[in-house]
């Protein structure tokens, strides 16, 4: 009986507790306010400030690794090959091979099939693989097919009349008067080149580049000086010999 009457009275007062209508007459609440933080509406700046690590905290001493994780690897020879192919202006191989074999008896160039098991192109019906790393043989390919493309690109840039936009490697005018070249002359054609084998301007390469090229440069031209009509002019033999050193330089072949 006891739990009865326990039970109904909590039915009571929890019927009275859940009536929201206001007595007659009573004052109705304030109405309350939620509390806003300023701070919290204040609207961000879109932009982005560049922070270095030592700022970060706890970053202040630690050193950043700058070193190389792996060690440059060989292009693939069928990769080289359209490099090349590339640099010539897009022929076809077999295009390319009459252009490089030229019109003389000066044996710059034979066929490819003489070059591809050197560059390292894998021939496995015969179970040759394909070459790992460079070799003798390999760096003897890669010297005549430069030499080749550097000194067939001058007869046909330089040499013959071509307009500038159909040159090949060449975009440039040598001086009509076969001067010298000053220091920015040199720079501005040397940066068009650059650009042309190694695919990036000759200010982002190191500071020693452009120098070393100008002295290969120079010492060319002082050796034919006096060339004949069958060899080079100074000019002439300047840019081949530029032209040989990048297309031989190891960002060429690596990566």
């Amino acid at each position: 009986m006891k739990t009865t009457l326990q039970r109904a009275a909590a039915a009571v007062i929890f019927t009275l507790g859940c009536n929201s209508t206001p007595a007659p007459g009573a004052p109705a609440p304030a109405p309350v306010t939620p509390t806003v933080d300023a701070g919290a509406v204040t609207p961000r700046s879109t932009e982005i400030t560049p922070t270095p690590v030592t700022a970060i905290p706890g970053h202040e001493l630690i050193p950043q690794d700058r070193s190389p994780k792996e060690p440059p690897r060989l292009m693939p020879a069928e990769t080289l090959i359209r490099s090349y192919i590339a640099l010539f202006g897009g022929l076809s191989p077999q295009a390319l091979q009459v252009r490089l074999r030229g019109a003389t008896s000066d044996n710059l160039f034979d066929t490819w099939g003489d070059y591809l098991s050197a560059l390292g192109v894998p021939d496995y019906s015969v179970d040759i693989p394909r070459a790992p790393q460079t070799n003798a043989l390999m760096l003897a390919a890669f010297e005549r097919i430069g030499v080749a493309l550097c000194e067939r690109a001058v007869q046909n840039d330089l040499r013959g009349a071509v307009a500038l936009g159909d040159r090949v490697l060449f975009r440039f005018e040598l001086p009509a008067d076969a001067r010298a070249l000053t220091d920015e002359e040199f720079a501005t054609r040397f940066d068009l080149l650059h650009r042309r084998v190694l695919g990036y301007p000759a200010a982002l390469a190191p500071d020693s580049r452009a120098p070393r090229f100008r002295a290969l440069y120079q010492g060319a031209v002082s050796r034919h000086a006096d060339a004949g009509t069958r060899s080079f002019n100074g000019p002439e033999a300047g840019w081949a010999s530029v032209c040989e050193g990048l297309v031989r330089h190891p960002e060429f072949h690596l990566y």
